[in-house]
């Protein structure tokens, strides 16, 4: 259990990527993490692309992302949906900010742009994204897990076992 101790966020928001959101909070677990649930409400349960449930613990506004170790950042739509509400999108920064390891998949990379934190980083993305994220001043790779300091980033779903991976690596 490498994760011991640690305690991490799993942003939710609807039409989130089922397996981008899913494989990495029950592979934190399974490391021993604490991992809450957060979304723009809390108590609300968000619903996937494909209609699969998910319940946010905790509202973004009520978060103290100094309590926490990590932020992972599922994919599908729900990134775009997450990055309109400015208190999801300053806990990123914060994190960011903060020395906590922030991990994004697939579009997640808009909440980093939104963020404003891929300025001179290297990360990944689904590639529909890559221009949002050199535009914004990142250096786009084309890898299955891209780790930057604590910034990791990956493409897609295929990815998931690298991206877990890296972010154990880096919680522990």
């Amino acid at each position: 259990m490498k994760l011991q101790g640690k305690k991490i966020i799993v942003l939710v928001e609807d039409l989130y990527q089922e397996m981008e959101a899913w494989y990495p909070l029950l592979r934190m677990r399974e490391e021993g993490a604490e991992v809450t649930t957060v979304g723009t409400e809390a108590g609300v349960t968000y619903k996937s692309k494909g209609g699969y449930p998910i319940t946010s613990d905790v509202a973004s506004r009520d978060t103290d992302v100094n309590e926490y170790d990590g932020i992972i950042i599922p994919g599908g739509y729900a990134p775009d949906l997450m990055r309109r509400h400015p208190a999801t999108v300053q806990l990123v920064k914060d994190g960011f900010e903060q020395g906590k390891v922030v991990a994004a998949i697939c579009h997640a990379g808009w909440m980093l742009t939104s963020a404003d934190i891929v300025r001179g980083r290297k990360v990944t993305g689904f590639f529909a994204i890559r221009d949002d994220l050199v535009h914004a001043g990142a250096e786009y790779e084309d890898a299955e897990v891209v780790v930057d300091g604590t910034l990791i980033t990956s493409r897609k779903p295929d990815d998931l076992p690298a991206f877990c991976r890296e972010i154990i690596k880096a919680l522990s």
